[in-house]
């Protein structure tokens, strides 16, 4: 096994398609797929690579760390009381754990994500 992955920002294999749970939907109708590349630490970190079309979600980071690098599209992130933030391609961010806010995605945005529970 190898201890260096490369993430592939344009996987070739098919991604696990999903929409926003219901009680997490804002507005629009974004859906999402991931290409989940790599998992270590016994199912701690995930890394891969995620999209999401338009639309407005509650995002609710629980215990939940994740690095996101924003490859292409644009987002804004609110986080509950707080001023909104844009992201768009080439930016990088943290959301900690107990981060609860509001994910806009402007444009369709692809990331490479690191999530640590």
């Amino acid at each position: 096994m190898s201890l260096l992955k490369t993430i592939d920002t344009n996987p070739s294999f098919a991604p696990r398609e999903s929409v926003p749970l219901p009680d997490r939907l804002i507005s629009g109708d974004p859906s999402f797929k991931t290409w989940a590349q790599d998992v270590a630490r016994g199912e701690m970190i995930h890394t891969g690579v995620w999209e999401a079309t338009p639309g407005e979600t509650r995002s609710i980071k629980g215990e939940t760390f994740e690095f996101c690098q924003i490859l292409s599209g644009v987002v804004e992130l609110t986080p509950e009381g707080g001023a909104p933030v844009v992201y768009k391609a080439g930016d990088s961010f943290v959301m900690k754990p107990g981060f609860v806010g509001v994910w806009k995605t402007i444009e369709t945005v692809r990331k490479i994500y690191v999530t640590v529970m």
